[in-house]
């Protein structure tokens, strides 16, 4: 007879969790392990990564949930190898060889000269292995079915790149990769085009994201490291939703405006036009949500309830965090 499973009881859980996501996880896998590790109520994660890639990978829990978006529009960093002279179906290691062309031999101009041609604001078309979707499905299911479908090009931003090529045998077998850049850029589409400008063609074989928007790696923790503490140091590693926002400015409203901001009146001061703002209680002292200000008037965007305030409230006071 099977053993029964047992039933994790989950618990309200507001807040980030950091993690460091591993190679050969989906960003969805690495999620609901953290998930049943927190016992979470609510989760999400702000942005995949491939399961070929590890690193920073923003979890968003509960409350946390409703400003996933500020860290969807961040800027990456990655780190990545790219294998010369041999392309794959994927555009990765996990995939097919398809072509194998001679290695390059060139000078470290000749590769600055490629390098330079991809800073700036380039276009790519989305790889059909990724999780971008085209009529309610994910690219990566018509892949899987062996259909090609249209992808529109996209624009993104490369603010910097560094290559760092390796040689065996006077030849250029791998380049290194350090890529700063905007939201929407597909590094499996950049190692590809990369290795097309190098004449010989080239597939990703190692990617680990180093940073999103202010989040940075040392910053995070890992799966192993994360289930090897006792609850309430998990708890304790969790940043509060507000880290989402980043440097976005806040306003302090008094507890008569704050009750009225929390039922989704506008209220109206001295203050400066924001498209983004936090917006915080005085007493308690507390966050409330996020709200846009023109001309004077406070417009209320992403609110928390106020039973989440609440348990927020308490967390805090039962973790002896100061005010």
């Amino acid at each position: 007879m099977a053993a029964a499973r047992i039933r994790v009881q989950r618990r309200p859980v507001h807040g980030v969790l950091l993690l460091d996501k591993p190679r050969g996880l989906s960003s969805n896998q690495a999620l609901q392990r953290a998930r049943a590790l927190l016992r979470a109520e609510k989760g999400g994660h702000t942005g995949t990564l491939d399961p070929l890639a590890t690193g920073v990978l923003p979890l968003a829990f509960g409350a946390a949930t409703k400003f996933s978006a500020f860290q969807l529009d961040a800027d990456k960093t990655y780190l990545a190898t790219l294998q010369l002279g041999v392309r794959t179906t994927t555009g990765d290691a996990e995939g097919d060889v398809v072509e194998e062309r001679p290695l390059p031999a060139m000078d470290a101009a000749a590769f600055d000269h490629v390098r330079q041609r991809f800073v700036g604001p380039i276009v790519q078309i989305p790889p059909m292995h990724s999780a971008l979707k085209k009529d309610g499905k994910a690219l990566y299911e018509y892949a899987r079915a062996g259909i090609e479908v249209e992808r529109r090009p996209r624009g993104v931003e490369i603010f910097e790149l560094e290559f760092t090529p390796h040689e065996v045998r006077g030849r250029c077998a791998t380049l290194d990769l350090r890529v700063r850049c905007s939201k929407g850029t597909y590094i499996r589409t950049l190692a590809e085009d990369i290795g097309a400008a190098l004449g010989c063609g080239a597939h990703l074989t190692f990617l680990r994201r180093t940073a999103t928007a202010h989040f940075r790696i040392d910053q995070c923790i890992t799966l192993p490291a994360l289930e090897a503490l006792s609850e309430p140091q998990r708890d304790a590693r969790l940043q509060p939703p507000t880290a989402l926002l980043g440097a976005i400015g806040a306003i302090t409203l008094e507890s008569e405006d704050a009750g009225r901001f929390l039922s989704g009146q506008r209220r109206h001061g001295a203050w400066p036009d924001a498209e983004q703002m936090a917006v915080y209680g005085r007493e308690p002292e507390a966050f409330l949500g996020t709200a846009r200000v023109v001309a004077g008037e406070l417009i209320p965007l992403r609110l928390l309830s106020p039973i989440e305030i609440s348990q927020m409230l308490v967390a805090r006071a039962v973790a002896g965090a100061p005010a």
